[in-house]
This record gives structure tokens, sequence and C-alpha cells, in this order.
């Protein structure tokens, strides 16, 4: 084993290190050889593959080999390989290399790096060093461009890979110089500075430039332009103006068809055309005078048909484009002044407001504001408005014309209370009708038939009545008088609200707590049917019906007293049996004579009561109730009994009677059963004699007609069987008929064909032969024919033999067969010959 350690086989390109224990050093063997090591060398690494560059690759080789001007390894005093520790070497493309004791191979051998077209690398020094002419510094950077291959260097460090900017049409590319440095068109840049580079095409940075951002160019058409504004003092490229810093300008498609914003230029918006129709007008504030500049605080009136930009600073009043005011004959248009103003030979002076009557066109100057556009208000004989002079305050109603406010008039608001427009709205049945009223018309109130409403004006301090059917208008300072009336049962105050009160007849319930002489509390009933008694033609009257405000109230309290104070006086029994009588005479009251009267007037108001019904009475406290109810119970019970007696006595005479028809209606319906059933014999044996009579008739024509039906069956099935056998033979026959002439006629066939065939093949062989015999030739004919004897003839006479003969001695010798045999030899030599040069001609 250790004779195989000490002999080591070294391959091509393959080397070892072997240390040499007693000078301590370590040398490189290279194969191919066979090394044989010795007892005081020992075998560190290996054998290892010498290091393979191939083309366009490197490596990187640390604690690389010294070498002298020569190539030569510097070797110490020892012998051993001096190195340059901590340092690196990069290796291109070269002979195989193994690699000296302490070199380490860096990474993997790797190819040569391509930069494309435009493409660079960015690289940076990592110490100084000089390459040709030029000299690095630590921290440098520069540009390594493509296309070409980069050689690495130990002392240079690849940062990044920079891309080429492709600059469109139409665009172009911002730049910011990192550090001061002069770009590629030499201008010199300072650091931080900003620039465009517009050129077309593929722009690659510079190695102290940086690309911000691609810059597109704003397209602009007779319909857009561009707002700019200056962020820095600058001079204008494009106009080749100085803009100063805050500067805003309009760029239109005059100016250019594109525009790309410079570093200084602050894109403000797209501004678009503002277009005036020939029936279209705006106000522009602020707009810019001859020297350019915005003239604050002025106003410019422009009129279609025209279109231009607003200039920066400029602004629409109202932010809209106006309609011209376009008047017919029952508009106009309130105008006030802004200010002091001559328009016409026309003087206003600043607030004053008049009006502009159509049919015409109009257009307001700018000292001039359209208050509103009033039209003439149509009014039907019952409707109406407020109308109030502004000058004097006044406040009229217009009714039934068609008005047109004046220009120092206005419509007027008619307030109405609550109450009163709760009334309208429920007599109206509309529960919007407070959120619908218009309140500049004048108010309206129909009042219904038989009605009457109070008006009371607070200026004049006046009322008036107004009797329906009628329609009630209001005057701006008259309002209605409500009425509050009691309701419900009993009666309870401010239940009702009412603007008309209804004179009737008509009728009111009440209910009434009385006490009587023996103190029953009784609960009464009442319902009482009342009037109004008023002269329409006298005005004194029909105030006399308002001055009682809840008539219902106070007539309900005074019946009530009456009647309480009547029934007080008497007994509960007594009260029982005539309380009608009772408060009738308390109510109405006697005349002279005695009798009750007709009805019961109040004077206050000329209400009359002409009627009182009594609907019910019941007692209020709960035993005079329960005893009441028990004698009605008993009453009820002693009536429903008596009834109940005589409808049973009635019940059983009529049930008596019933039953003693029914008995004698029994035995007449079983007389009437047995004649019946009498009947019925007489008539079951005269059916079972003629039943009897018919059967054996029946019989014996049955009999007869069977055996009548079986002959003549025998017969029909005879002459059928003869019939069927004649057929079948006949049909034999014809078949049979059939056959043999179509056997005849196909082997007539057969034959025909045969002989078509045989005198076809006849035509055939015979018209072959004669092709044979016609392309052979008669001399060739001739000449095969005597080919067999010449040759005969001619191999005889080569031999010297004229003639000659074998023979055994035994055979005898036919001589007269002889000649037969040797020209039938010559036919078949002839057939032969012929069939040879038949088949080759065939190949």
């Amino acid at each position: 084993m250790a004779d195989l350690n000490s002999v080591i086989r070294i391959k091509p390109f393959h080397f070892i290190h072997v240390l040499d224990n007693n000078t301590n050093v370590t040398r490189v063997e290279v194969g191919p050889q066979t090394f044989t090591r010795q007892d005081h060398e020992k075998l560190v690494s290996g054998p290892e593959p010498m290091i393979m560059i191939p083309q366009r690759n490197y490596c990187t080789i640390s604690n690389p080999v010294v070498r002298n001007e020569n190539g030569s390894l510097v070797l110490d005093e020892y012998g051993q390989v001096k190195l340059r520790h901590g340092d690196e070497e990069i290796r291109f493309s070269q002979e195989p290399f193994p690699l000296y004791p302490g070199e380490k191979l860096s990474g993997k051998v790797t190819a040569l790096q391509v930069v494309a077209p435009l493409k660079a690398l960015r690289l940076r020094a990592l110490r100084d060093f000089t390459e040709g002419k030029v000299t690095h510094v630590a921290g440098d950077e520069w540009l390594f461009e493509g296309p070409a291959t980069y050689l690495p260097r130990i002392d240079v460090r690849i940062e990044e890979e920079i891309k080429a900017t492709i600059i469109g049409p139409n665009q172009a590319l911002k730049l910011r110089a990192n550090k001061a440095c002069s770009d590629r068109s030499g201008v010199a840049r300072k650091a931080g500075e900003e620039w465009l580079v517009r050129q077309q095409g593929a722009y690659l940075p510079g190695v102290d430039e940086k690309v911000v951002e691609i810059v597109n160019a704003y397209v602009l058409t007779d319909k857009k332009a561009l707002h700019l504004k200056a962020t820095k003092t600058f001079l204008d490229e494009t106009r080749k103006t100085q803009r100063k810093a805050g500067e805003e300008w309009l760029v239109v498609s005059t100016d250019a068809e594109t525009h790309i914003p410079d570093v200084y230029e602050q894109v403000v918006g797209e501004v678009h055309i503002t277009t005036l129709s020939n029936r279209q007008y705006c106000v522009v504030l602020d707009p810019v005078g001859a020297n350019g500049k915005p003239q604050l605080g002025q106003k410019q009136l422009r009129k279609g048909e025209l279109a231009f930009f607003l200039n920066p600073g400029e602004s629409l009043e109202g932010n809209k484009i106006h309609n011209i005011y376009v008047l017919t004959e029952q508009e106009a248009l309130l105008l006030r002044a802004k200010e002091t103003f001559s328009i016409d030979g026309e003087s206003h002076l600043a607030g004053d407001r008049w009006m502009i009557y159509g049919p015409c066109d109009y257009v307001p100057p700018v000292q001039v504001e359209v208050v509103e556009k009033r039209e003439s208000i149509p009014l039907d004989e019952n409707e109406g408005i407020y109308v109030r002079d502004i000058k004097t305050g006044k406040v009229s109603s217009i009714k039934g014309q068609s008005y047109m406010l004046k220009a120092n008039e206005e419509l007027w608001e008619k307030v109405l209370p609550r109450t009163v427009e709760e009334v309208l709205a429920k007599e109206s049945l509309n529960p919007e009708f407070t959120d619908n009223r218009d309140p500049t018309r004048v108010v309206t109130y129909r009042a219904p038939h038989n009605s009457a409403v109070q008006i009371y004006d607070y200026k004049e301090k006046k009322s008036r009545v107004v009797f329906g059917p009628d329609l009630v208008m209001l005057g701006p300072d008259e309002h209605f008088t409500v009425l509050s009336l009691s309701g419900d049962k009993p009666k309870r105050p401010h239940q009702i609200k009412a603007i008309a009160l209804f004179l009737g007849p008509d009728f009111m319930t009440d209910v009434v707590i009385v006490e009587t002489s023996d103190h029953a509390r009784l609960s009464l009933k009442l319902s009482y049917n009342w009037e109004f008694k008023v002269d329409r033609t006298k005005i004194e009257d029909a105030q006399k019906i308002f001055q009682v405000p809840d008539f219902v109230g106070d007539s309900c309290k005074a019946i009530a007293s009456r009647v309480r104070g009547a029934v007080a006086a008497v007994s509960f029994d007594d009260f029982h049996k005539r309380s009608a009588e009772v408060i009738r005479q308390s109510v109405f009251g006697l005349d002279e004579s005695g009798e009750v009267r007709k009805n019961f007037s109040f004077n206050s108001n000329n209400l009359v009561i002409t009627n009182i019904d009594i609907q019910s009475v019941e007692p209020v406290d709960q035993r005079t109730r329960d005893s009441l109810q028990k004698s009605v119970q008993l009453a009820i019970e002693i009536t429903t009994k008596s009834q109940e007696a005589a409808a049973r006595h009635e019940a059983e005479r009529l049930e008596q009677g019933a039953r003693g028809r029914l008995e004698r209606q029994k035995i007449h319906d079983e007389a009437q059963a047995e004649l019946a059933r009498k009947d019925l014999l007489q008539l079951q044996a005269q059916s079972a004699a003629v039943e009897s009579t018919g059967q054996a008739t029946a019989e014996a024509q049955a009999t007869a007609e069977a055996a009548n039906i079986a002959a003549e069956a025998n017969v029909k099935q005879a002459e059928l069987k003869a019939q069927a056998n004649k057929i079948r033979s006949e049909s034999e026959i014809s078949l049979l008929k059939a056959k043999r002439e179509n056997e005849l006629s196909y082997q007539k066939s057969i034959d025909e064909l045969e002989l078509t065939k045989q005198s076809d093949l006849a035509e055939i062989e015979a018209s072959k032969f004669k092709a044979i015999v016609e392309s052979i030739g008669r001399d060739t004919l001739k000449s095969i024919a005597c080919a067999g004897n010449e040759m005969q003839a001619k191999l005889l006479q080569g031999l010297g033999l004229k003639s000659f003969m074998i023979t055994d001695g035994k055979s005898p010798l036919n001589l007269f067969d002889t000649a037969n045999g040797i020209i039938g030899n010559n036919n078949q030599m002839v057939n032969m010959s012929n069939a040879a040069r038949q088949s080759g001609k065939r190949n």
C-alpha cells in the first residue's frame, strides 16, 4: 500500500502539490508524468486538473504568485514561490495552468461581459491606477459604453448597467446633474441643475446625469390651449422671451402644434376654448389688457358669435355662458344698476331699478344686474295676487285681470294662522295643502250651502259675514273668524275647529246626568234639533249669530240645567213612566193655555231648539240598574212563558188533526194497493201463457233455419274447393311453362355467347399469326427453315464427313421414315426459334 502511494501517475493537464519535509517547501509537479514520492516528501493535494480558461472567459485568482518583468516566477530565499497575499489577479484565456501553493480560484471561470449597443457599465475605481494615459483615483466613476466586451480589472467595480432611454416623437428626456459636470453637448451643468434633451432617438445619460422622467408633449388644437406657470426666472426658448418666476401665460396651437413643458414651466392645466353662438354672451372677470396684464376688478362683455381662450387670471362670471334674454309680449326684465352709467343717452344711478318689456332681445351691460325675469300673471275672476309697493309699503290685492308687476312692486306673501291652515287643509282633503299653497295668491274659501263665514279686517276694524254658497276672497288685512265648538258625548269644549257656521236645521247629541227626587241617578242621552233664525238682509242679524263663540256648548249647558231641575222634582217611577213629557216641558216650557211650546229660542245668537229626542235612559247607580234589570227580565219572562203556552196548545191541536188525516189516508192507500196487486197477478198469468207459446214456436223456426243454413254452407264450400283446385292447377302449369321458357332462353343465350367467343378467339389467333408472320418476314422464315440443315451440313464439312450413321447393329433401320424425322425435326426447331423471338420481343 505504501508503494502504491509513493508512485503517483499524473495525467496530462493535472498537477500535484508536494511538500519537502526537509526544507519545508511545497512545489508543484505537472503531468503527464509518473512521480515517485521520496520518504521526506509528502503529497499535500492532488492530482487536480489545471485551470482551463476558454476564449472570452476569465477567472479570479486569490493570493496570486509574484512574477518578474520576464514573466518568470519569483522565489524567496528558501525556494518557495512568492505570493501577493490579500490581493487578487484576473487571468484571461491562456494555456491551462496549475495553481501554485497558496493560490486559490475565487469563484468560477466566468464569461466576459458583453455590453450591448445603447447600454453602458457604470464603473467605480477601488484604488488609484493608471490605464493608458488616464489616471483614476479611488472613487472615480466613468462609463464603459457598448457595443464592446468589457475586460474586468481588480481595481474596478461594476456598479450598475445603464440602458439608453429612447426619446420618441413629441417627447423629451428630463435630466438632473448629480454634481458639477458637462453634458454630452459640452454645456457646463451645476449640481442639481435640470435640463431637457429634446433630440429624438436613443440617449445614454452620462455618469453624473440622472434621468428624472420622460416628458410627453401636450398636443395643442384649435380647441385646446395650455396654461403654463414659471417656477423660476428663465429664458423661454419657444418665444425667446424672458419669463419671471410666477408668470403665467397660454400656449395655443398657433404658437406650436405640440409643446413640451420646460423644466421651469409648470402645467397649470389645459384650457378649452370658449365658444359663443349668436344667441349667447358672457362676462369676463379681470380681463387681460393691452399690456398683457389682468385688469383686476374690471369686467368685459363678450357677445357671440365668438371663440376665445380665457387667459391666465381671467374667469367667467358665474362660471357659465349666458343666453341672450328673449322676451315675449307677456315678459319683462327687472334691472338694477350696479354703478352709475349712461347708455343710449339715458343715465342711471347706482341702485336704480327699471323694467325692460318685450318683445325684444336684451343683453345686459356689465353695469346692469338682471334681478329677475317677470311674466304677466293671468288672473281669473276668482283669482288674485297680493302686491306690495316697495316704496310706500302698501299692500293691495289684484283680482280678475292679467297683471305685470312694476319696477317698484313685488309679490307679497300672506301668512295665515296655523289653525286656519289646518281647517283649510282638512276641508280640502289635501294633507299637503300647507306645503302647496302659494302665499302670494289671494286666499279663497268656498262657503258651503246654508252656512255663514265671518271675515275680520284688522286694518279697518270691521267684520263682514258671507252666506253660502259663495266664494270668499281675503284682502291683505283680512282673516277668517275660526269657530271653536264643543264636541263629543258628553260635550267637551274646543273639540271642533271650523270657519263656516252651518245654519241648520241639524241635530246635536249630549249625555246628561240627572238625579230624581228619590236620589236615583240617571244618564240621559238626548238629541236636539236646532237651527238659526236669521234675516240675511240685516247686517245686525248676520253679526249676531257669531256673538256666541261656542253655541253648541252654551245651548247644551242651558238645556241640561233645565232638565236637571225638572227631573229633580219627580220620583224615579214617575220619571220612568213619563220621561219624555217631563223633559219637553222642562226645555220648551208651557204657554198661557198650559200647552208645551214648540221651540226654545236663544236671543243672544238667534239659535232655536225645535225638538228633543230621548235616545236612552240608563241608571248611573249599580243597584238601581240591577233592580231595573231584574224587573225588566221578570216582565220579559212572564211574557215569554205565556207565549210559549199558547204556542204549545196550538201545536198540540194541529198535531191531533194531522194525525187523524194521516190515518185516513193510510187506510185509503192500503185499499188502492190491494186493487193494484189484483191487476198485477192477472197480467202475470197472461204473460206466462204468451211466454210458453212463443218459446216453442221460436225453437221450431230456429231448428229449420239452422238446417237450411248448414246445407247452403256445404254447397258453397264444395264450389269454393273446386275453384281452388282449378286455380292451383292452372297456376302450377303456368309456372312450369314459364320455367321451361326461361331455361330455353338462358341456354340459347349461353350458346350464342360461346359461339361469339370462339369466333372472336379464332379471329384474334388469325390476326395474331398474320401479324407475327408479317413482322418476321418471308426471308426470315425462309432463313429459319433452312438454318438447321445448313448448320448440320457445315458441321459435317468441318468434320470432313459427308454423312454418317451410328447404330448398335441390332436394331433395324427404317430408311423410309428417316427423311420424315429429319423434316419434322426441322419444323420443331423452326417453331422453337419463332417462340424464342416472340418472347424476346415481349421482353
